[in-house]
């Protein structure tokens, strides 16, 4: 079975964007997405799989994500990714295709280390859900305490996708591979926010 991690920024009421793009900017927050999405042992490479809206709320001139093998879902076989970008596209670091299984199944040059759910909303509602082939086994939170910003996109509760609990701090710092703010944060602009990983809990057959 292959083990998947969704990263996310979410509000207390599980609210991430609005109008096609986050109604925040934490910069901390963007430094730990692109450190922790990046960083693979050597001669490897981490993928981040996501919607096509996702995607395309990424800036052009920041697609696709460098030093990750991007993986974009949509059913449009005409979909062409590479509309729009200012720059060079290296072969290999972006592919599209038509389902989570095919994009679980890319083949790559490079070795996949690990593969993490970057967004949006469906996608995560997807594969919070178990299959023979896959399963989430760690959501990586940014969790958004204050203000409580306007949003109208969400992702599911994850909670109430079998048992979950919150990892301890040091558990993050260890998996990620590198140290992590710990407990509540806050930035000149008054957001306050705290990094949190949670992993599933093994259901035990009866």
């Amino acid at each position: 079975m292959i083990r998947l991690s969704i990263i996310v920024a979410a509000t207390a009421k599980n609210g991430i964007g609005k109008g096609g793009t986050m109604p925040w900017h934490i910069h901390d927050d963007l430094r730990y997405f692109a450190h922790v999405t990046q960083n693979a042992p050597e001669g490897t490479q981490n993928a981040v799989i996501m919607g096509r809206k996702t995607w395309e709320s990424i800036p052009a001139k920041n697609r696709p994500l460098s030093k990750r093998l991007n993986i974009v879902i949509s059913n449009d076989d005409s979909y062409n990714l590479f509309v729009h970008l200012y720059t060079f596209i290296r072969p290999g670091t972006a592919v599209l295709v038509k389902s989570l299984e095919q994009a679980l199944h890319v083949s790559s040059d490079v070795p996949i280390n690990r593969g993490f759910i970057v967004g949006g909303a469906s996608l995560y509602q997807k594969t919070l859900i178990p299959t023979p082939e896959a399963e989430v086994d760690r959501v990586l939170v940014t969790r958004i305490t204050a203000p409580e910003f306007d949003c109208d996109t969400f992702m599911p509760d994850f909670t109430t996708y079998g048992k979950w609990v919150r990892a301890s701090h040091q558990a993050l710092v260890d998996w990620v591979g590198f140290p992590v703010a710990e407990g509540a944060q806050k930035q000149a602009d008054g957001t306050e926010y705290e990094f949190q990983m949670w992993t599933r809990v093994e259901e035990q057959a009866k």
